[in-house]
């Protein structure tokens, strides 16, 4: 095996002095952890990180120890103690245990799991409003009580612990919909009230409870059913279904803040569930397909409550912020049109503002305070040369690395632009982190893509900036954006002046009739 140049060796250690893992853990189900592990373990086989993959074994081997993934773990143990290890008694009597209250719980809740697995007698039961546990458990033809409906919970829970996900989704889902209520179909097949024989619309009762949309239409909740919501999302999580994943994290975000409303949640216990909600909402967001996941997540981390929990228990969060502002930045200006630049200077400025509050650094964020606080453009060409090594080593940022460095060499460009009209391609080519030729053809790109206002001057090997005059639309839209507020304040302070003058004439009125009397 070849030994490690020096230079892999200081991006190993950086890659392990920037690691996340053990900050983010505290936060995430024992479940979610697993596939971390295994993303360290192909950066030790690479050589990227200086770890020791028999750590991370050993770690897995603890995590496993509260699950039911007995299999597993003895093949873990035997990775670590050899293959011809004899596997602990502890752990054959595990096995046993597991295997028989697997029986006791299949037993416990079979009756419920019958029902649920008979579509048509569900389906009648829901169009009906008998799908709920009051009803079922009052037919003693179903053969179901509440304790067979606590079995069933269990055995969703027990399945997830034995690392089947699926079955304990889609167990869940049934769960839930005991509690829900949502919109009634029609018989054409839409939704919303129906008509009587005059046209006239008729509302029902159980109509009109019809659930929270944003919470599977429960239409209460307690902690109880906050705890079934956050086992929901960590199974849509780890079976990877990103798009019922938001869903699920959207209905958590819903029950969290509805049980504040109610004060059946302490402001401290809103706080923990918040950091919790936005470690595994890292999950959600960077595997987003549709492009919209990190728009998401920093309007979420931006967020007043939200950003009390950063802040306050989890500043490292603050990487995944900035990478997400760098990388949506662009985006955001495209969709903002002529005011692209006002909402790019919108994002950063309010990401100043959290860094300045979070006790957090690293070389993407340090990057970031380097070109937009300090305009210091030696310290961030250095920040950003470490950036690509954090980035590939993160196990929520790795896929991003190559438009990361990309969207963070624009960023670099534009700062640098704003200070000069000239600019030498070879210096240029320095700060970006690049030679001259990848340089001019990386500009070259941008000017072709009419992301540019320039031309190269291919004698003096320069680029020089065009005048940046800015057009009539986008003056005029920068001056009238705050026309409303402006507005309101002119009313309000005009009706103020007018109760003033009201007041005082009363007042004169009253010193008048008083004179009089006297």
């Amino acid at each position: 095996m070849t030994a490690p140049t020096d230079s892999s060796d200081g991006a190993a250690t950086d890659a392990a002095t920037y690691d996340l893992t053990s900050l983010i853990s505290p936060y995430l189900d024992l479940h979610m952890m697993f596939p971390l592990l295994e993303y360290i373990d192909s950066l030790i086989s690479t050589g990227s990180i200086s770890y020791s993959s028999l750590d991370v074994a050993q770690a897995r081997l603890e995590l496993l120890k509260p699950t039911h993934m007995v299999d597993y773990a003895m093949d873990i143990y035997r990775e670590v103690h050899g293959e011809n290890a004899a596997i602990p008694q502890r752990m054959e009597d595990q096995k046993a245990g597991v295997f028989k209250e697997l029986e006791e719980l299949r037993e416990g809740q079979m009756k419920f799991d019958e029902l649920c697995r008979s579509e048509d007698v569900r389906a009648s039961l829901v169009n009906n409003n008998q799908w709920n546990v009051k009803y079922l458990t009052s037919m003693t033809s179903y053969g179901i009580t509440t304790e067979t409906i606590a079995a069933y919970y269990k055995f969703a829970k027990f399945n997830f612990d034995c690392g089947d996900y699926q079955q304990g989704r889609d167990m869940l889902e049934n769960y839930i919909s005991l509690f829900a209520s949502p919109p009634k179909q029609r018989k054409d097949g839409g939704e919303g009230d129906e008509g009587d024989e005059y046209g006239e619309t008729k509302h029902s009762s159980e109509e009109e409870k019809t659930g929270n949309p944003n919470m599977y239409y429960l239409t209460s909740i307690d902690t109880s059913l906050l705890n079934v919501l956050w086992g929901k999302l960590s199974c849509e999580i780890l079976v990877e279904d990103w798009e019922e994943a938001s869903v699920a994290l959207t209905a958590v975000k819903t029950a969290i803040e509805s049980l504040v409303s109610s004060h059946k949640l302490t402001p401290l216990e809103a706080l923990h569930q918040r950091t919790w909600l936005l470690h595994w909402s890292l999950f959600v967001f960077w595997n987003d397909a549709s492009g919209k996941g990190l728009e998401s997540m920093v309007e979420l981390f931006t967020s007043e409550k939200y950003l009390q929990a950063v802040t306050t228990n989890a500043p490292h969060l603050l990487r995944y912020l900035t990478a997400a502002v760098l990388l949506c930045k662009r985006r955001a200006a495209k969709k903002a049109g002529s005011n692209s630049n006002v909402e790019g200077r919108r994002l950063l400025r309010d990401l100043v503002k959290v860094m300045q509050q979070c006790e957090y650094s690293d070389p993407i964020v340090e990057f970031v305070d380097k070109l937009s606080v300090q305009f210091d453009f030696e310290a961030a060409q250095s920040q950003l040369a470490r950036c690509e090594t954090v980035l590939s080593s993160d196990f929520f940022l790795c896929k991003q690395t190559e438009l990361f460095m990309e969207e963070a060499r624009v960023f670099v460009f534009e700062n640098y632009c704003r200070i000069h009209h000239k600019i030498d391609l070879t210096t240029l080519g320095e700060k970006l982190a690049m030679d001259r030729d990848r340089a001019e053809r990386w500009i070259v790109d941008l000017i072709r893509n009419a992301l540019l206002d320039a031309k190269i001057d291919s004698e003096e090997g320069c680029v020089v900036m065009g005048t940046g005059s800015t057009s009539v639309y986008e003056q005029v839209m920068e001056k009238t954006k705050e026309l409303n507020v402006r507005s309101g304040g002119l009313v309000i302070n005009l009706r103020g002046y007018m109760n003033d003058i009201r007041r005082e004439k009363l007042r004169k009125e009253r010193l008048a009739k008083e004179e009089a009397e006297y």
